[in-house]
Order: structure tokens, then C-alpha cells, then sequence
């Protein structure tokens, strides 16, 4: 009954936003994170705490969707293949219009990054990390691309770091320090402190993205208030953990999210996971709330497409089981949403 209140009263506070939202896709599976073309072509990964014979779409229509490059590369049910995508979840397109994915490889071992031409659909890297820098039991997730530069940012929540990969070289690092760890902060969703494997969540470096002119790195752990920034320029230039923990500053505060999109002006839109939402911490240091709707339960990733929109992928991932500890209570259909910034 409580729950029920609170939504009611959600979205009576915020029913001008319920008018906002468009529905880009609706499907029976969870999407994990979305990425958007210059020309509109909308691309999601399918989540690995859910399910399905696919792992990374380009959605042709509200209730269709293919295979992306081809059916070659999707992971099926019971095969594990070093060919083949096998858990992937970040995803990015960078200006050449390459689409860059992390894959986790689950069950595979190996953490990779793939880049895709989405004109010609053809394969353009794929790297597989050392177990050294992302050992077996990594969580992998987000990303941010610099092309200009030739520069991956990846995030690891499980051995909680940053990895820095030089597309060009082929060679990566790790960096660790306490900004990258989890807060000690409860994720609370309509009342109820959410639990990941048994405890209450604790999640670090998640959301993790880059300036428009690829100098400055911004990330944050998803159980965490704080919002970090650091010279992109001291990965490239190979400084020590020590020159490069000196250098973070803090920039705002944020909410609980899972993932977040920086625009070219400086402003930063966070998923908050607490408030069925979107915040936004303007380039002045000011958070606010962006959108809040009960339509979005669990924003895990947004993505800008260049022409004054915002894409949200929503799949209730908090009530997986890899949450609740036992049954789904997810209830489709999942979505991709956008609205008019």
C-alpha cells in the first residue's frame, strides 16, 4: 500500500514530465545501456543479469529490433565463444561513428572491447584485456571514448579501478585509489534498502564519461554522492597512481545512478535510481532533478544524441534476482525512452 502512495503521489507532483517521455523501443528483455547515432540510430546491449539469445541490438521500431553487426557475433544459449559477444553492457558511439561495447565475458573470463563501423558494420578492434589488469570476477561496465586521442576509460566495479587503454599501442594500465571505491550509503527504492548478493548494494565506480574536448575525465561509484574529475592528460602521459590521485578534484555532488552523459557545455545527466529519474548537475556545480516519472524504474544509462534529446534505458534491474536473492519481480515490458531536453 505504501508503495502504491508513493507512486501516486510521484506522479501526481510530476505529471508534467509523464507528457515528455517518448517510448523508442518496448521489449521483453532487460536493455543494459543505449547509445545513439548522430543520424538516429538508436543501439542497446542486453543486460547480463537478464536474458536473451542477443547481446547487442539496433532497434528498428518500438516493438522490433536485429541482430548488430549480424546474428555471427550474438552469443547463443549454451555455446561460449571467443568470437563471440558474450556479456557486454557499455556502450558507446564515438564521432567516426564507431560503436565501442565492454563485454565482460562472463562465463568466457575475459574482459574485451569491440568497435564496430556502423556504416559498414564491419569490426574495427577488439581487444582483450590481460588478466593482470581486469582478472577473472571483473565487472567491467561503462566506458568513455576519446578518438581524437586514441583513448579507452573503462570502469570496474568489482575490483574497483580505472583502466586506461591506448587504442593505438595497445596498452593498457589500472588506477586505483579511494575515489574509485563505493560510499558507505544505502540505495533506498520506495522505502526499501536494496540488496545485492545478500547485503545491502554497495557499488563502486560506475558511471564514468569525458568533456567534450577529451581532457578531463568525470566519474563516480553508483553508491555514492560525489562527482570526480581528474586531467585526462595524465593517463595519456603515463604519470604514477600518486601524480594522478594528486590531480582529482571534486566537481558536485550527484545522486545514486548508474549511469550518466556529459554534454558538450559541461552539464552531466545522471540516472537516479532512488527517485524513478533523471538529475542534472549544470556546468555552474547546481544538481536538480531533470525528470521524474514512475514509467522510469531503474534508469540504467542515458545517452545524448547531439539533436536536443536525451535516450533512457529503463529495466527494473532491482527487482533481478541477482537482487532480490530469489525470484524475477521485474515485469515487462523494459524500455528505451527519450525526451526533449
Amino acid at each position: 500500500m505504501k508503495k502504491v502512495l508513493f507512486l501516486f503521489a510521484l506522479f501526481t507532483v510530476t505529471s508534467t514530465f509523464a507528457q515528455e517521455l517518448e517510448t523508442v523501443a518496448e521489449l521483453s528483455f532487460r536493455p543494459g545501456n543505449v547509445a545513439v547515432s548522430k543520424e538516429g540510430q538508436v543501439f542497446t546491449t542486453v543486460h547480463p543479469l537478464g536474458s536473451g539469445k542477443m547481446q547487442l541490438l539496433e532497434i528498428t521500431g518500438k516493438n522490433s529490433y536485429e541482430a548488430f553487426p549480424n546474428e555471427a557475433y550474438q552469443n547463443t544459449v549454451g555455446t561460449i565463444s571467443e568470437d563471440e559477444i558474450v556479456t557486454p553492457l557499455g556502450i558507446r558511439i564515438d564521432d567516426n561513428n564507431v560503436l565501442w561495447i565492454v563485454d565482460m565475458g562472463q562465463n568466457l573470463g575475459k574482459t574485451r572491447v569491440w568497435g564496430f563501423d556502423i556504416n559498414s558494420k564491419k569490426e574495427v578492434l577488439k581487444y582483450e584485456f590481460p588478466e593482470a589488469i581486469a582478472p577473472k570476477g571483473s565487472f567491467v561496465q561503462d566506458l568513455a571514448i576519446d578518438e581524437v586521442n586514441g583513448w579507452i576509460y573503462l570502469a570496474d566495479i568489482a575490483n574497483p579501478g580505472i583502466l586506461a587503454l591506448n587504442t593505438k599501442t595497445k596498452t593498457v594500465r589500472r588506477f586505483e585509489d579511494r575515489s574509485v571505491q563505493t560510499e558507505n550509503i544505502d540505495m533506498v527504492i520506495d522505502g526499501k534498502v536494496i540488496e545485492f548478493g545478500g547485503a545491502p548494494a554497495r557499488v563502486a565506480i560506475n558511471p564514468i564519461t569525458l568533456s567534450k574536448d577529451n581532457e578531463t575525465l568525470y566519474y563516480g561509484a553508483m553508491n555514492g554522492t560525489t562527482w570526480y574529475a581528474v586531467p585526462a592528460k595524465l593517463f595519456r602521459e603515463g604519470a604514477s597512481d600518486y601524480t594522478i590521485s594528486k590531480a582529482i578534484k571534486v566537481i558536485g555532488p550527484k545522486p545514486i545512478s548508474d549511469g550518466v552523459a556529459t554534454d558538450a557545455s559541461g552539464n552531466h545527466y545522471f540516472t537516479n535510481l532512488q527517485h524513478y529519474g533523471v538529475d542534472v548537475l549544470t556546468a555552474s556545480g547546481e544538481l536538480k532533478p531533470l525528470v521524474r516519472n514512475p514509467k522510469i524504474d531503474w534508469a540504467d544509462n542515458v545517452a545524448l544524441d547531439g539533436n536536443g534529446f536525451i535516450y533512457i534505458t529503463v529495466n527494473q534491474l532491482h527487482k533481478s534476482p541477482a537482487f532480490t536473492g530469489g525470484e524475477d519481480l521485474g515485469t515487462p515490458p523494459y524500455y528505451i525512452l527519450k525526451m526533449k531536453l
